[in-house]
């Protein structure tokens, strides 16, 4: 069979999984493994008994009525990772599966894992591995039912919308994956015709737009991948060229941090909120920085990136909100270190509610300030996001009190003394125009 979401048809020795079937049908996981925007297929062997030769992920049998624990619990075993190393996030909606070849009956549960590492160690059940772009399951000859169950974990532009705890970098390469999904789909569908096709794509690309309008990255990540696929945009090239936009954008990150670990290494550095590049930057910054971080609230991201940086050996002090400025006047901090969700063409940052404030207490302490970002963070307009966090976020009492939680304000050029951290070096205000002219011509597509 092709197309289907579906590994846990396949027996285990470790979980018993069988194809006899019963009265109700038999509770089982797919996990999906992902790293750098693929997923890690594995490819029976001749040994197993059922569906040899075929592709599938990890899957089993649901113990003690746990799905969540039986999917790491199979991860562990068919593939060596644990702990640390995986991240869960998402766990789909359950669906019955009749195998009627083998005379089976089943429940899926599917789920999706970040892992951080692709060395895994397989056991006698697996003959091949590879990760790929999940679009290859509409090209294989899958377990039952793979492709329903990677749909049901797959990033959505609904997720994209209500995600408030990822950065713009992140949230980015979640929309390229949903761009690649679709135009993977429309790619391999008999029904619909090239100019259907090329319509529902472009439809797709407006809505992922939509979602989230004030991340610079999200944006001219999708303008990228649209304006390769010129002049046609058939689906066969935007599948591709949003698979190679992941690769890219997450080169990107990396090289950004790069920039960020080199200047930093070996200092003492505030910052605050979540950003996967400020994150990554002061994990590989060596030697090693000291690093005080702000709770972050609304929402708390601090508190997560404190506990990161704590596991990776480093010396972490978490602090409130509100002794940000204090920390800067005690002289001990030699830099402010954030992310960027846009970068303003004025060179103004916008990132999470608090580093306006931050920057204004750094630059009254005489402590230059740094946004580390890829140059895709760059905007080519000076719009900025009117995103407020729920009311309840701030107070969840029962008197009738005004809430006013805006998630992000802006910094002015001038309070980025450090400048920007890039994948391009570091960028001094008077390059901004270059870039933004570059990235104004990516949007041509439309």
């Amino acid at each position: 069979m092709r197309g289907s979401p579906f590994v846990a048809l396949l027996p285990c020795t470790c979980s018993g999984l069988s194809l006899m079937p019963d009265a109700d049908p038999t509770p089982v996981v797919t996990v999906f493994l992902r790293h750098r925007g693929e997923v890690l297929l594995l490819r029976r062997s001749d040994a197993v008994d059922s569906y040899p030769g075929r592709w599938g992920a990890v899957a089993g049998h649901v113990e003690d009525g746990d799905p969540a624990a039986s999917a790491l619990r199979e991860v562990e075993e068919e593939t060596g990772l644990r702990g640390a190393d995986v991240h869960p996030r998402r766990q789909g909606s359950a669906f019955t599966v009749e195998d009627d070849d083998h005379g089976a009956h089943w429940r899926v549960h599917p789920f999706l894992f970040d892992v951080d590492s692709r060395s895994i160690q397989t056991n006698w059940e697996t003959e091949a591995v590879e990760w790929a772009s999940p679009t290859v399951l509409l090209r294989r000859d899958t377990v039952p039912d793979l492709w329903t169950s990677y749909r049901r974990v797959a990033p959505s532009i609904l997720g994209l919308t209500n995600d408030t705890t990822h950065g713009s970098a992140y949230l980015s390469i979640r929309a390229l994956e949903v761009l690649r999904d679709r135009a993977g789909m429309l790619a391999h569908s008999e029904a619909a015709t090239i100019e259907d096709a090329r319509g529902r794509l472009i439809g797709t690309a407006h809505r992922l737009l939509d979602a989230r309008p004030s991340m610079a990255a999200l944006a001219n990540r999708l303008h990228r991948a649209m304006h390769a696929s010129l002049p046609e945009l058939p689906p066969d090239a935007v599948e591709t060229n949003a698979h190679e936009a992941i690769q890219n954008a997450l080169a990107a990150d990396a090289a950004a941090a790069e920039t960020a670990a080199t200047q930093l290494s070996g200092t003492h550095v505030l910052t605050l909120s979540r950003s996967g590049t400020v994150l990554s930057a002061l994990q590989a910054a060596d030697p090693s920085p000291t690093v005080s971080v702000a709770v972050s609230a609304p929402g708390d991201e601090g508190v997560a990136v404190a506990e990161r940086l704590t596991e990776a050996g480093l010396d972490v002090t978490l602090l409130p909100d509100a002794a940000v400025a204090r920390r800067l006047q005690g002289g001990s901090v030699d830099a402010v270190l954030v992310g960027a969700d846009t970068v303003q063409p004025s060179g103004a940052v916008v990132n999470k509610a608090g580093t306006y404030g931050a920057a204004l207490a750094a630059h009254r302490a005489d402590v230059p300030v740094y946004a580390a970002c890829a140059v895709d963070k760059i905007a080519v307009d000076d719009g900025a996001s009117d995103e407020s966090a729920a009311d309840r976020a701030v107070y969840d009492g029962s008197r009738d009190v005004e809430v006013w939680a805006p998630r992000f304000d802006t910094t002015p050029a001038a309070l980025v003394t450090g400048g920007l951290l890039t994948d391009r070096g570091r960028l001094a205000a008077d390059a901004i125009d270059t870039v933004t002219e570059e990235l104004t011509e990516l949007r041509a597509w439309t």
